[in-house]
């Protein structure tokens, strides 16, 4: 059911915003440069790696020594009305119809992320990530790392799909309120760099 759920909804968002999703690839286009579409690699189910997509929200300015300025000095106006709206996110349907990615689960993180993770962190990776979770209508990035990772194995572990049709509807209403787009300090949220008490495995 939720594999019919994902495909009936993206599939149906796809076509119904094909024409505003058309014309924001424009504007990132003229606005942002090539290419129109940022692809990266993250972890999907068990960990098993795909390509995530989304538009690109920042610019490649890079410094006297070829390397890419910092995230705040890179982030546009219209990189951030498109993140504060979560209109970057709509390449994602994509991966929903793929089938690497679902409507509803834990945010696909970076794959460096992986080896820092607790054994309870890990289950996040039990399911298939998603655009949106319970970590994202509970704060997204003005929380913690430990606190999202808690919302993201209690989704886990009481996942069904009332639970995501609440979290689908309530992700609508933080989407038009732009709540938690970003950590204080940052454009986004900072690094995860590890939970220094917790155990991870093969640690004793």
């Amino acid at each position: 059911m939720k594999r019919l759920l994902d495909l009936l909804v993206s599939l149906s968002f796809l076509l119904t915003l094909l024409l505003p999703i058309l014309i924001v690839a424009i504007l990132v286009r003229i606005k942002l440069g090539s290419p129109i579409i940022f692809k990266q690699q993250r972890p999907g189910l068990h960990g098993k790696p795909f390509y995530l997509y989304k538009f690109r929200s920042m610019i490649n300015e890079r410094d006297s020594n070829g390397n890419l300025l910092p995230d705040d000095r890179r982030i546009t106006p219209f990189g951030s009305f498109m993140r504060k709206y979560s209109i970057d996110e709509l390449p994602q349907l994509i991966n929903v119809v793929k089938g690497n990615l679902s409507l509803v689960g834990p945010r696909p993180l970076l794959m460096e992320y992986l080896p820092l993770y607790s054994n309870e962190q890990a289950k996040r990776h039990h399911v298939k990530p998603g655009i949106t979770g319970w970590a994202q209508v509970n704060g997204r990035n003005a929380i913690t790392w430990e606190e999202k990772f808690e919302l993201d194995v209690s989704y886990v572990n009481n996942q069904s799909f009332l639970f995501d049709m609440k979290i689908l509807f309530l992700t609508v209403i933080k989407v038009f309120k732009s709540e938690g787009i970003n950590q204080v300090g940052h454009v986004t949220m900072e690094r995860f760099t590890g939970t220094k008490s917790a155990v991870r495995e093969g640690s004793k």
